[in-house]
């Protein structure tokens, strides 16, 4: 079976959506915290919303990464 060659073309791209899209999904889940009275949710959606801190750090060092390697080709 043929391999397909490693195309990192567009990886930048897709990295940065999925930046703006978890950004997103954090404000959507702040406005939710000040909606909610249930302690549980509250408790739940912070809890999550601080993963996707982690998980932004990640994706803006794997970025850079990506950047980095398109510079040197």
């Amino acid at each position: 079976m043929k391999r397909n060659p490693d195309d990192r073309r567009d990886n930048v791209e897709k990295i940065q959506y999925n930046i703006n899209h978890t950004i997103e999904n954090m404000e959507l889940a702040e406005e939710m915290i000040e909606k909610t009275d249930d302690p549980k949710t509250r408790r739940d959606l912070k809890k999550k919303n601080e993963r996707r801190k982690d998980a932004l750090d990640g994706m803006r060092n794997e970025i850079q990464d990506e950047a980095a390697h398109q510079e040197k080709l």
